[in-house]
């Protein structure tokens, strides 16, 4: 059994920046509300075509260069997107021929928010079996374009934003090292957070009513998801600091997923940890959905919030629901 961990990391973002006060401009909202109930400040946005893979491919290149391999090192491309260009094939298809990798074995998953945690699962399982050596794994998301940008919409769509996260999971020599990932799921709160239209069991999959009812937008139960959302984040913690025999005093940072910074201020709280010891970028970007862990993680490094030997906490929640976290040694 291998040992395996985080080689290399790398970001990109849309350099468009849309601020609350430009959404005052196109929809019945404040700054100050948006920032009371969110945290959010700003986030970004494509301004052309662009295909979750063309957003990706920036930072699969610094998270290459970064982890000191190259392009034909890789043994396996994985993706978690919730807003892939079509509905087939995958993502990481298209990822694969824009890095020149033929031949390569490609992975979407749609686990939406606990997305990049749950491919850092797989891939932290390819690595310990030996059958790989370096994973590219990516979260990205091109969320600006299936938003309701509008006072009809805008409970949801003050909340996303567009952003790549990638990073090489590769066997360890070293100190650093994948401790454990832990995954949950919950179905029978499917519909609290979803997106109704396309539906696949009917022909048409999506008529002009559907349209017109606004049934391809995505939609949310803030309350119910802001629940389960509180519980489950230092539930999932415990239970990696619990797997690996740690308190939260051996830990350097905790990093969420970035849903919201009420969600994240309230289960600091529950943790009983200061502010500082959970890392939040929420209000550059807004909520990234996959991409939103690798752009956290991105960011606290160049912060320096934590280095070399640090031990961090990774926790998502979010829609399915599902929830997960996984312990590192950086």
């Amino acid at each position: 059994m291998f040992k395996s961990k985080i080689s290399g990391i790398g970001k990109h973002v849309p350099e468009n920046v849309i601020t609350n006060f430009d959404l005052e401009k196109i929809m019945d909202t404040s700054n100050e509300w948006i920032v009371e109930r969110t945290g959010i400040h700003e986030r970004r946005f494509v301004t052309q075509p662009t295909g979750a893979s063309d957003l990706a491919l920036p930072a699969c290149r610094e998270a290459i260069q970064n982890a000191g391999i190259q392009n034909s090192d890789i043994d396996l491309i994985i993706v978690a997107t919730t807003t892939p260009e079509h509905s087939f094939p995958g993502t990481s298809s298209f990822l694969q021929a824009l890095l020149e990798l033929p031949g390569v074995p490609t992975l979407d998953i749609r686990v939406q928010c606990s997305g990049f945690i749950y491919g850092l699962s797989i891939a932290d399982q390819f690595i310990k079996t030996g059958q790989y050596r370096n994973i590219l794994l990516v979260g990205v998301e091109v969320q600006s374009v299936g938003l309701n940008l509008t006072t009809e919409g805008r409970d949801i769509a003050v909340l996303f934003g567009d952003g790549a996260g990638a990073v090489i999971v590769s066997r360890s020599d070293d100190e650093s090292q994948i401790f454990s990932t832990h995954l949950f799921g919950d179905g029978r709160f499917a519909k609290e957070l979803w997106v109704d239209a396309p539906i696949c069991d009917r022909s048409p999959r999506i008529t002009p009513e559907m349209i017109a009812e606004g049934r391809h937008y995505p939609k949310m139960n803030g309350r119910q998801v802001f629940k389960h959302a509180i519980s489950r984040f230092p539930e999932v913690i415990k239970t990696a600091l619990d797997a690996n025999s740690l308190t939260l005093n051996d830990i350097a940072l905790v990093i969420p997923h970035q849903a919201n910074q009420r969600i994240t201020e309230a289960v600091t709280q529950r943790l009983e940890v200061p502010p500082e010891k959970v890392y939040s970028n929420i209000h550059r970007y807004g909520n990234t959905t996959g991409a939103s862990i690798p752009l956290a993680m991105y960011d606290a490094l160049s912060e320096q919030r934590f280095c070399k030997g640090d031990r961090i906490i990774l926790a998502a929640f979010g829609s399915g629901f599902t929830w997960a976290s996984a312990l590192i040694k950086w």
